[in-house]
């Protein structure tokens, strides 16, 4: 599994009817990493066969621009964007 998140939500959490997004250190870590490492990352670990969870703009962004998910994958909880791809 590897989780990626925009740092800025790290440690917040989000509610929207019954859809909950916690988005803990303990899970996401607290390493920042620059982009096109992160998309290096992604690609080597994709063909790999790992699962990915994937929540905030930049990073969900990123998902994207790396081939690893489309907008009709994206979902939503309070605005914002998170994509699970296994």
């Amino acid at each position: 599994m590897v989780a990626i998140c925009d740092s800025g939500l790290i440690g917040k959490k989000f509610e929207e009817g019954k859809k909950q997004l916690d988005l803990n250190e303990n899970f996401f870590g607290k390493d920042e990493i620059n982009r096109e490492d992160i998309i290096k990352m992604v690609e080597r670990q994709a063909m790999e066969d790992a699962s990915f969870n994937i929540a905030g703009k930049e990073s969900v962004e990123m998902a994207i621009e790396a081939g690893l998910a489309d907008e009709k994958s994206v979902g939503y909880v309070e605005g914002i964007p998170i994509v699970l791809v296994f």
